[in-house]
């Protein structure tokens, strides 16, 4: 249509008419407006180019116009079916994840969730980011976590577990009030940024809050304080193995430092996994002179300095029992 109305634009300039008429007068004729001639169409050449650019100019503006019309058409029925579909899968799931928040903590959760073989719906307010989602072939649902007919369509009633992994504390509060409310049953993984809005999740009914920024430290300082530890647990591939199936239990293996004067610190390992309530218990301990006990004794005393390599659940419980403050 371009090449259309550039020749027909020149063929009636090189008549004597100037651009500004011209390109006028081919505009009226291909959309078929019919104001009438802006000049006299009184020459043989003129009748030529005038009937030329009819036949010519509106077959390809209807050829154009329904090229159009069956794409923005394709498109929506597309997304309307593919939408369908998805809301079809997501009726079908249960005991499956909820992933609140496809950032940059949700794209990475997702993909573990995946190669996990877990059933899982990525619920994301931001267009953009839920077509990456659907991109990856993940289920989404677009819509505001803290809406509880969002949660909902994610399907929430029939839900194992939730993680709610925005960078937001407020409302990852708000969502966790709300997914316990409407599912009593549901295990809460919520994210939080701040070490005070840990507590303000736990009373909103969040089973285990996860501070990414304590743990990218707490990871740090164990691979400065024992980095034969860290090669141990996170250099190889049997470990990482080893991990997974512990992961799927709801275990982790972590490396906790007893702090001085902590909760812990000074007492034997059979009276701190006593102390544990069972949460964890002790499968190596680190001197802080270098000396390592694998399988530790029951009777040998944590150290101030010590590195204690737990195996449990709840890896920031059992860390917060370290820190805490003695009895």
């Amino acid at each position: 249509m371009l090449l259309v109305v550039a020749v027909a634009t020149l063929a009636y300039m090189s008549a004597g008419w100037s651009f500004a008429d011209a390109f006028y007068m081919v505009l009226l004729t291909v959309y078929t407006v019919g104001y009438g001639e802006v000049r006299p169409i009184d020459t043989l050449y003129l009748h030529l180019i005038t009937v030329a650019t009819m036949i010519v100019g509106c077959t390809g503006m209807i050829l154009l116009t329904g090229a159009l019309v069956q794409f923005l058409t394709i498109n929506q029925l597309q997304q309307v079916f593919g939408t369908r579909r998805m809301t079809k899968e997501i009726d079908h799931l249960n005991g499956h994840v909820i992933v609140v928040g496809f950032g940059r903590i949700g794209v990475m959760l997702a993909r573990e969730l995946k190669n996990g073989g877990a059933a899982f719906v990525i619920l994301e307010q931001s267009e953009q980011k839920a077509a990456e989602a659907r991109g990856l072939d993940y289920l989404c649902v677009v819509g505001d976590g803290t809406d509880e007919a969002a949660l909902r369509a994610a399907g929430i009633a029939r839900a194992r577990t939730l993680a709610t992994v925005l960078p937001n504390d407020a409302a990852n509060v708000f969502i966790t009030l709300s997914a316990r409310s409407l599912n009593p049953r549901l295990e809460i993984i919520a994210r939080g940024e701040r070490p005070s809005t840990e507590s303000k999740l736990m009373h909103a009914g969040a089973n285990r809050v996860v501070l990414p920024t304590h743990i990218g430290a707490e990871r740090i300082a164990d691979i400065i304080l024992y980095p034969e530890t860290d090669r141990l647990l996170h250099g190889s591939a049997d470990m990482q193995n080893l991990e997974r199936p512990l992961r799927e239990l709801g275990l982790d293996v972590q490396v906790v430092v007893a702090p001085e004067g902590g909760a812990m610190t000074g007492l034997t390992i059979e009276e701190i996994e006593a102390l544990g309530g069972n949460q964890f218990f002790i499968v190596q301990l680190n001197r802080r002179s270098g000396e390592v006990f694998p399988q530790p004794a029951p009777s040998l005393r944590v150290e101030a300095g010590d590195g204690v390599v737990l195996i449990g659940r709840g890896g920031q419980t059992s860390r917060a029992l370290f820190d805490a403050a003695p009895r």
